[in-house]
């Protein structure tokens, strides 16, 4: 068992490696712990509150008892699963703010800023906006990832945009494109519909190459020989086995697995290593680090109509949906119903986005409880760059224990500060006229809700996680004593060695990270293969140009 390379993680990054390195003629293994995603419940896009909530799909974890959350822990979900994470997500298809990446490079992640970026997310895609116009010189045309949009027949998600416009908002025709901020139609990763998982989009394809190979089996550790990676051990059918790489290990297993991995091998904090018996063969403090992710809470609606999704929730009409999705893979089964979207900024001095909607139909839970109340809609809401950091560390030297997962969610005082901004702006549009028709009042947080301590209190006991946990091996300067992999994605100290997933982030880019997990795997391809960057982009991404003086 050896190829040229060996990936660990058949996830969003993981199948665009292997799809790129085996095509430009490399072997390639990809090491997966998880099974097929065969069956309706991940390929039928309005299942997704299912697979996510499945021990079959999903490793499981969740956090250490989050202390500014009245102790709660949250649960962390990543595909355990043929396309990870992309298996199991809500389909949201985001691109993240140019601003984002340009802050990646000021931070130490040379050759990953917005222009240099540009072209991989747009050679990454196919993109189909269904008439709904938007910005094409901006996206791609050929690529395997193929992004659509719903079809918007529910008046709700109209209603949605219009209240951001009559509260003062821009509108934009595609947010991945020239304008991100603004209300409009959201994009997501389906295609005739069928959610398009990198599964779908890229590994498939690239297993049909004699070069490509998929090894089901669970990776323990990396095999390191003097410095150098030679291959991965793994557990396979009861049996522990070295697959051995001939060039390099990529860890492409999430933020959460890819740190854990790298501790196991002898890589990350010394002390932390120490504790657990493993020996130190390379120092990181960085490794496990700068933990981040998007909080969210909803904010829910009584509907005056009976016009929402909830006149679906019974089990006869789950199951005709189920059946014409089946036949003809289309009507309601078809869409991931998140199809009207919003980045505003908080305030005045803001220079970008630092707030996303996403607004769906009905009152419901990610666990797919809904709500008592029957009739109702809601918008997910919460900041996009909070300044609290966690960290990912070793339970123990045992590969099958879970990580420890610390966010510290909460625990910086400008984050109550943005959330409770978040929720006020968000009662003010759903205030607005556009909504007049379909509010009846408000299910979440209630009415009363509205002291800085009363909306605190109601954060404390309901915000959740929105799934987008990235940062725990940053990439940065190769002499930056915190960051784990260079811009080219090597590990710093070790060689034969890389890390390309969303765990190299810096800083967390704004919305959904699917996209941006893509993105990585796309251009960590590139600096595997020595190949020259793709040219960077002139595009000009819009600034709103009153942004140090008005919030809007």
């Amino acid at each position: 068992m050896e190829a040229d390379y060996v990936i660990v993680g058949a996830g969003s990054a993981g199948c665009a490696l292997a799809y790129r390195l085996s095509e430009a003629g490399h072997s390639v293994l990809v090491i997966e712990h998880g099974g097929s995603d065969a069956g309706p419940l991940i390929q039928m896009p309005a299942a997704l509150s299912y697979p996510m909530n499945m021990a079959r799909y999903d490793w499981g974890y969740r956090s250490e008892p989050e202390p500014h959350l009245g102790g709660r822990r949250l649960a962390t979900p990543r595909g355990k699963v043929i396309g990870g994470s992309s298996s199991i997500n809500g389909m949201v298809y985001v691109r993240g703010h140019a601003r984002d990446y340009d802050h990646w490079a000021e931070a130490g992640a040379t050759g990953w800023a917005y222009a240099d970026v540009l072209p991989y997310f747009k050679r990454m895609e196919t993109w189909h906006d269904g008439g709904h116009g938007g910005d094409a010189s901006w996206r791609g045309t050929d690529g395997p990832l193929l992004v659509t949009r719903g079809p918007r027949a529910n008046p709700l998600f109209e209603a949605f945009v219009a209240a951001g416009r009559e509260a003062g908002y821009p509108v934009t025709g595609d947010y991945n494109g020239h304008q991100q901020e603004g209300f409009g139609p959201m994009e997501q990763t389906v295609w005739k519909g069928r959610r398009w998982s990198t599964a779908n989009a890229y590994l498939r394809p690239a297993l049909k190459r004699p070069n490509c190979g998929l090894v089901r089996a669970f990776a323990r550790r990396v095999v390191l020989d003097e410095g150098r990676a030679r291959g991965v051990e793994v557990t396979r059918g009861g049996r522990r086995q070295v697959i051995a790489a001939r060039a390099e290990v990529i860890l492409a297993a999430s933020s959460l697995n890819s740190p854990k991995l790298l501790m196991l091998s002898g890589i990350g904090p010394g002390a932390h290593l120490s504790d657990h018996g493993i020996p130190v063969l390379a120092d990181r403090p960085g490794v496990g680090g700068n933990l981040q992710d998007h909080l969210e809470v909803y904010v829910q609606m009584a509907a005056r109509q009976p016009i929402t999704l909830y006149k679906h929730w019974n089990l006869l009409s789950k199951a005709r949906i189920g059946a014409e999705w089946l036949l003809t893979k289309k009507g309601l089964g078809a869409s991931n119903q998140f199809e009207s979207a919003g980045f505003i900024r908080s305030r005045a001095g803001v220079e970008y986005p630092d707030i996303q909607y996403h607004f769906l139909p009905i009152a419901v839970r990610y666990d797919g409880q809904a709500a008592a109340e029957g009739h109702g809609f809601q918008a997910h809401v919460g900041p996009m760059r909070a300044a609290s950091r966690g960290r990912v560390s070793l339970a123990s030297a045992d590969p099958a224990a879970a990580p420890v997962i610390r966010f510290n969610y909460m625990s910086e005082a400008s984050d109550w500060e943005d959330f409770r901004r978040c929720l006020r702006l968000t009662r003010e549009i759903f205030a607005q006229p556009a909504f007049q028709p379909f509010v009846k009042h408000e299910i979440q947080p209630g009415a009363a809700v509205t002291s800085d301590a009363a909306l605190d209190a109601f954060i404390r006991d309901h915000a959740e996680s929105a799934y987008h946990p990235c940062g725990t091996c940053r990439m940065g300067r190769a002499d930056d004593p915190d960051a784990v992999v260079d811009p080219e994605t090597r590990v710093i100290g070790v060689r034969g060695l890389r890390v390309a997933d969303s765990s190299l982030f810096p800083r967390i880019p704004n919305g959904n990270l699917n996209g941006p997990s893509i993105m990585v795997g796309e251009k960590a391809s590139a600096h595997i293969l020595g190949r020259t960057p793709l040219p960077p982009s002139n595009a000009v991404p819009w600034i709103n140009p009153n942004w140090a003086v008005a919030q809007r």
